[in-house]
């Protein structure tokens, strides 16, 4: 059966001395599932593997319990495809990531089933410091790297929406879709 490529972008490991896993036990737990060509990218989170299973649903679902057990804290994480990361990148807005010595850009990675449309009315902008704007199953944000401390995106570290979404800056994307790529 033919194998789908796919990443997935845990949240809250390694962040704050807090479920601190070794990238070397990440990628045995994943390979003990039964997920193949598991790589990992930096300390946060990124696992790129292979699956015959189509359901992405089903798939999150098996992760996270498969983590949970392993390393015993609550595992949440957001499954995409190749094809998918390649149009949050293709699909950023216009000079998206191009004035990296002025700005800082995220990318908001949402967990089904929450929408961008729906994320989108949880987040606050600091008027002159931030700019966001809803993709396909993702947020885009930008801020101004001089005003970053102001910048708003911080406040949804503390909302309950944040439980299903995972940030990640946009070289880390670009650089995810790049090694994906390399199949």
């Amino acid at each position: 059966m033919a194998q789908t490529q796919y990443l997935a972008l845990l949240r809250g490991i390694n962040v704050g001395g807090n479920n601190i896993i070794k990238m070397a036990d990440l990628k045995a737990c994943f390979e003990s599932l039964g997920l193949t060509d598991v790589v990992t990218y930096i300390q946060s989170g990124n696992v790129i593997f292979k699956s015959a299973e189509k359901d992405k649903a089903k798939l999150t679902k098996m992760i996270e319990a498969g983590l949970s057990k392993r390393f015993n804290y609550e595992a949440r994480l957001v499954v995409i495809s190749y094809k998918q990361l390649k149009q949050t990148v293709d699909d950023a807005p216009r000079g998206f990531g191009k004035e990296l010595d002025k700005f800082k850009y995220d990318v908001i990675f949402l967990k089904e089933p929450l929408t961008a449309k729906e994320a989108m009315k949880s987040v606050s902008m600091k008027e002159g410091v931030d700019n966001g704007s809803a993709g396909k199953d993702v947020l885009y944000f930008s801020r101004l790297t001089a005003r970053a401390s102001s910048s708003h995106l911080t406040k949804i570290i503390g909302m309950p929406v944040y439980q299903n979404m995972t940030i990640r800056n946009w070289n880390t994307t670009t650089k995810l879709l790049a090694l994906m790529g390399k199949e």
